[in-house]
């Protein structure tokens, strides 16, 4: 398929953004997760403004980096591919059949923490850890997915 140069160039751009926002959050999960994650800890963060810094910048990231996957970077890619771009839940359900997400059921998990994290302000410290460390824990599958459609990207000459 030909790309329109529009479309070339907001898929480069996409694909950029995203491998920048991975690293970058890969950064963030170093940092937050030096030690494990428990309640006493997670209480802690409030009151300590360098872990306050690196919670907040975790789940910024980890929301960033989901959110430009799916949201943007994935409808456009189908696009490139000459498909109709439809709603995330027939998106995912493609990007799993293309095999560049493992389970689209695991995407709208990771979609229900990231609410939870970004939207809601957890007071509960045992809630806060473990939100914290299921979405440490799916960390691996957001860089999976990012490097596959990046890898789609490559392997069609697009970047």
């Amino acid at each position: 398929m030909t790309l329109t140069p529009d479309l070339h160039a907001r898929l480069k751009r996409l694909a950029q953004v995203a491998q920048k926002a991975a690293i970058h959050l890969q950064a963030s999960d170093q940092a937050l997760f030096e030690e494990p994650m428990t309640p006493e800890r997670a209480e802690s963060m409030g009151s300590d403004t360098e872990r306050s810094d690196r919670l907040e910048a975790f789940v910024s990231r980890f929301s960033r980096l989901q959110d430009m996957l799916g949201d943007k970077l994935l409808p456009h890619l189908l696009a490139a591919l000459g498909e109709t771009p439809r709603s995330s839940l027939d998106n995912l359900d493609r990007a799993e059949r293309l095999g560049w997400i493992n389970s689209s059921a695991t995407w709208f998990r990771i979609r229900a923490l990231r609410n939870l994290m970004v939207h809601d302000y957890i007071d509960d410290p045992r809630v806060l850890a473990d939100a914290l460390n299921s979405a440490h824990d799916f960390i691996p599958f957001l860089l999976s997915a990012a490097r596959a459609m990046h890898a789609e990207l490559e392997h069609r000459g697009w970047l």
